[in-house]
């Protein structure tokens, strides 16, 4: 099921970024039954947004609107027990996916409202490409936008607009994670929703994928919430086209952000002995990673800081960890305080054993394949 929809309420459709489809349907569900909370981002500002759960409307209509510069994580905030629904960019739903998997909460109580993503911005670097590519104060931004390639800022001043292929080639742009992700459409997610293929009009292309997701849609059509029409072959070819352009986008970056692609096995080890000797044994990739929810980890306990290892305990077992967890979402690495490229580094890791295991973590509810239990003998 492939349509365009659009918020009924006229104040929601022009404040939404396209069409206000998700904030309708938020507040159908909530009013209906459908769910008992939502979890949202309310804005602060440009720059930063704060993660609620809610089931106040009033409240949900306060967190209208895109934030490409809070690359927020918010599978961390679904309660256990709680009907659910939330926006998921394809990592918050790889993530919910897996969190899913170690019990943290029922897959089925989850409504996953996917948003296609071509990325999210560093906040401490957005400001920076504000002031440098705008020529404006970052603080007199009132509002961001990504359309047709291009990043677009409004201010006190105006909008102003300015290719992201610019910016990214003079080393800021979107962050690194985002910038390798092939994952542009959500489709383990129960929809997928985004301006990718609308032309002329404010709404929102939503493409429905599971029951639950259907359901969530229906609903909020019945209740009066949201109008919409079946989309055209144009507009489901132009969608399709900017999918397979961000994905040619992320090889192109993945072999350039790759810098050791070409390098010899001894080599290879020498880069990663210079990266993780870097580690000051913080954790904080361990806290913020969504999949990592153990509560004695073995990374932590198996590590010992006097042992004086090359690469310390830590860092060797949250790689065999990840080999078939990592979903790319590349938590880990903004919060690395010493800039470890923890991204791209799990990613080399798990790329081969999940070719060999015909893996992909975060995409459905698949058992991870190391924690799977084999019968030996009888």
């Amino acid at each position: 099921m492939k349509v365009l929809a659009w918020a009924k309420d006229e104040e929601i459709r022009a404040k939404g970024s396209s069409g206000g489809f998700v904030t309708a349907a938020m507040i159908a569900a909530l009013e209906k039954g459908l769910v008992d909370e939502v979890v949202l981002v309310k804005k602060k500002n440009a720059y930063e947004g704060v993660p609620i759960t809610t089931n106040n409307v009033e409240v949900v209509k306060e967190c209208i609107g895109s934030m490409h510069f809070v690359p927020l994580n918010l599978s961390y905030f679904i309660k256990s027990g709680v009907k659910t629904a939330l926006p998921t960019k394809p990592c918050d739903a790889r993530a919910i996916i897996e969190r899913a998997k170690r019990n943290q909460f029922n897959i089925d109580d989850v409504y996953m409202v996917g948003l296609n993503c071509g990325g999210t911005f560093n906040p401490v670097l957005a400001r920076e490409v504000v002031l440098s590519f705008f020529e404006i104060e970052p603080e007199t931004v009132i509002k961001e936008e990504i359309l047709k390639g291009k990043l677009i800022i409004e201010s006190k001043e105006g909008k102003k607009s300015v290719k992201i292929d610019e910016i990214e080639e003079e080393g800021y742009g979107r962050r690194n994670a985002c910038k390798i992700c092939d994952v542009n459409i959500p489709h383990m997610a129960d929809l997928a929703c985004g301006n990718w293929g609308v032309l002329n009009e404010k709404a929102t292309f939503v493409e429905v994928f599971t029951d639950k997701g259907k359901e969530f849609f229906e609903n909020a059509v019945d209740a009066g919430y949201v109008e919409f029409r079946e989309a055209k072959k144009e507009e489901i070819e132009i969608r399709e086209k900017i999918d397979k352009a961000m994905i040619k986008l992320a090889k192109k970056w993945r072999e350039k952000l790759d810098e050791i692609n070409d390098l010899d096995r001894r080599e290879r080890l020498d880069y990663y002995i210079r990266m993780f000797e870097k580690c000051i044994g913080c954790n904080a990739c361990k806290e913020v990673c969504p999949p990592c929810v153990c509560e004695e980890a073995k990374c932590v306990s198996m590590n010992d800081e006097m042992a004086g290892y090359k690469i310390p305990l830590y860092n060797l077992v949250r790689l065999l960890h990840l080999m078939d967890s990592c979903i790319g979402c590349g938590q880990c690495e903004d919060v690395c305080p010493v800039d470890i490229p923890l991204t791209l580094i799990h990613k080399r890791f798990s790329e081969r054993i999940l070719r060999k295991l015909d893996y992909i973590p975060g995409i459905d509810m698949r058992t991870p394949p190391f924690q799977e239990t084999k019968i030996l003998f009888d």
